[in-house]
């Protein structure tokens, strides 16, 4: 349709006594200013993306709460089974609709190594990082310190692009940082409970969110967000499966706790991963860090409507800083 346009326009100016270098001229900005069109659809796409999947990531920690509270399963066992079952439902999708993809990724040496860096250095370092930190101190202390991957991204884009932090990257992470803070501890510094051994598991758990959305920028590009996605996830679950051995320890679920699980592992992994990931691919890893910030929101208010927990002031408080800094970064 638009060369179409140009054709048309094209004559007319050739009708009108146009000559050569005005209507190169003109080209050259109708070229541009599809460029640009399309750009900006590209960041609103990459934006919404990664908002429904930080909203994804919120709703999968409301069933993981669910799992953990009516059917005492084991943490290590839920992220192991998560990724195994979360990457075989991409690998299924992936052989129906991108195995061109699939397979030009796999015949690629290079690729595949990069792909393994991101399976262990991002998904499995972030997932099991974040779950021994609740171990080893509790939940809102692991959400915050999984949060730091903010500064590590922000200092990673300017040392690689050569320039200083923007003001509304600063902003933005403060924000974020403040944000879920709020959410995570209620206000209140004495529910950061951080033994040594939990601090150092908790930053590289933010070593591998920040991994996580670095590493396979190029891969991205090249082969799709499902695909990247789904194989790091496959590879991250069969190493993890080699450890922690499932099957040997399955828990009791019923019919409503293996819907939970499936809930789980379908939107709050699959989906989740998938549309953050293509955010970081429309976005970058910048924005979509902070942006992907709004699943503590989410987490809070999908655990109010499913399990009946209660809004704080301070709930408030963290859920206006982590909008505002949506908006700052979009």
């Amino acid at each position: 349709m638009a060369l179409e346009a140009d054709h048309i326009l094209d004559r007319e100016l050739v009708e009108t006594g146009y000559g050569a270098d005005a209507m190169s001229r003109l080209r050259r900005r109708r070229k541009r200013e599809r460029a640009n069109a399309a750009g900006e659809r590209r960041a609103v796409s990459g934006v919404l993306a990664t908002l429904f999947g930080g909203l994804f990531w919120g709703f999968s920690g409301t069933c993981a709460d669910f799992l953990f509270e009516n059917y005492a399963v084991d943490t290590l066992w839920l992220a192991c089974m998560r990724q195994l079952v979360s990457g075989g439902i991409f690998l299924v999708v992936i052989l129906l609709t991108q195995r061109k993809q699939l397979f030009a990724l796999l015949r690629n040496p290079h690729d595949m190594l990069v792909l393994a860096m991101f399976a262990a250095s991002g998904v499995l370092l972030n997932q099991l990082g974040y779950l021994m930190t609740i171990r080893l101190t509790n939940a809102g202390t692991a959400t915050v310190l999984q949060c730091l991957q903010l500064i590590i991204i922000m200092v990673y884009a300017c040392l690689t692009t050569h320039r200083a932090p923007r003001r509304r990257e600063l902003m933005g992470v403060v924000l974020a940082l403040v944000g879920t803070y709020l959410l995570a501890t209620g206000g209140n510094p004495s529910n950061l409970a951080i033994p040594f051994e939990g601090l150092v598991v908790g930053l590289l758990s933010a070593v591998g969110a920040a991994c996580m959305s670095i590493i396979p920028a190029r891969l991205l590009r090249e082969y799709g967000a499902s695909v990247v996605t789904g194989m790091g996830m496959l590879l991250s679950g069969i190493v993890t499966s080699a450890f922690i051995q499932p099957w040997a320890h399955m828990p009791a679920l019923d019919g409503l706790g293996w819907g939970a699980f499936i809930v789980l592992a379908a939107v709050g992994s699959c989906l989740a991963y998938s549309l953050y990931m293509q955010g970081v691919k429309d976005i970058g890893s910048m924005r979509a860090s902070l942006i992907g910030t709004i699943e503590p929101v989410s987490a809070a208010v999908t655990s109010a409507l499913v399990l009946g927990t209660v809004f704080t002031g301070t709930d408030i408080a963290g859920f206006v800083a982590i909008i505002v800094m949506v908006f700052l970064t979009v």
